[in-house]
């Protein structure tokens, strides 16, 4: 069974600790990163007790994000085949695993505040799956043969936020999902036996705002799967203890391309008035977050085998 970590802060103290029901029991070696957690509890030079009576209740300290900086934050963009159609893409054209970057200076505690910047309008949501990488990888897998489960450490879910007025007529991915608290991550941080990664896909994503859902699928949707994408990965790059991946959006983002005739109409324009017509049609949409919008997300499988936790974020006005 996986055991779920949280990084917390008490009494002015950074730790980490394992959830037992509603108390944490801390592991008192620090801020330790993401990455050395993971190498201390392979080295079994963490050894967490689940009897030990040092606990704490989980709500009197304040939950920080599980996934640490400095790391490499890989993520795959339209691997729901349905987030590609509203996306303006064809699933049938697309046979490539898209992957893109962001920057590890976004990331956020799961419990907090998601900051909208002065200069931006159409803030988006997306919830994802986060793996964590529990194993160097210096050479390609060969995707047939080679086991994930001996790559994949952990899970976390994400939120991929996305100024889509920079994302988009900027063709600036990078900047536009890398402003600070763009990356929500946790509150937990499942690490897995062996046994576990069977049950991946069975994950269930669901995404609320405003208490009214806006995004929900399961992980088995996904286009290209964990094992294939982290084979081609290691094709074009090494991967380092404690890297992530997100593994993509489901369907029902704030964003939504514009018809076919309107695409065709924009066409006829210079790129910067297709973008201003591209950014005036967006405006229109009601599902764009504002301040004072509570995002609420979960993954989890339907019988409780795997539960990532809950993230509970509050759009603030920058």
């Amino acid at each position: 069974m996986a055991k779920y970590f949280v990084r917390f802060q008490y009494k002015n103290q950074i730790d980490w600790g394992m959830v037992v029901g509603e108390n944490i029991l801390p592991l008192q070696f620090g801020d330790k990163t993401t990455k050395d957690v993971l190498a201390g509890l392979q080295k079994k030079s963490i050894k967490p007790n689940s009897k030990s009576k040092n606990s704490i209740r989980r709500e009197v300290v304040k939950v920080l994000s599980p996934i640490t900086a400095p790391c490499q934050v890989i993520c795959q963009g339209a691997n729901y085949k349905k987030h590609s159609l509203e996306s303006g893409l064809d699933p049938k054209s697309k046979t490539y695993n898209l992957f893109f970057t962001k920057s590890d200076f976004s990331l956020t505690s799961a419990i907090g505040d998601v900051v909208r910047p002065k200069h931006v309008e159409l803030l988006d949501y997306e919830i994802e799956l986060g793996i964590v990488f529990g194993k160097d990888i210096a050479t390609p897998l060969n995707e047939k043969s080679y086991n994930p489960s001996d790559y994949i450490a952990a899970l976390f879910i994400a939120n991929d936020i996305s100024a889509r007025d920079i994302q988009l007529p900027q063709l600036q991915w990078y900047k536009g999902k890398s402003y600070r608290t763009f990356f929500p991550t946790g509150p937990i941080l499942a690490v897995l036996e062996p046994e576990d990664y069977k049950y991946i896909e069975s994950l269930e994503l669901n995404l609320t705002v405003n208490g009214k859902i806006r995004q929900s699928a399961k992980a088995n949707q996904m286009v290209f799967p964990p094992k294939e994408s982290i084979a081609e990965l290691s094709s074009f790059t090494n991967i380092r203890v404690g890297d992530v991946l997100l593994t993509g959006t489901p369907a029902g983002c704030a964003l939504k391309a514009p018809g076919k005739l309107k695409q065709i109409f924009a066409s006829f324009f210079p790129e910067h008035k297709k973008w201003e017509l591209f950014i005036k049609g967006q405006k229109n949409r009601t599902e764009y977050l504002q301040p004072g919008d509570t995002i609420k997300a979960t993954i989890r499988t339907s019988d409780g085998r795997l539960d990532l936790g809950e993230q509970i974020l509050q759009v603030k006005q920058g």
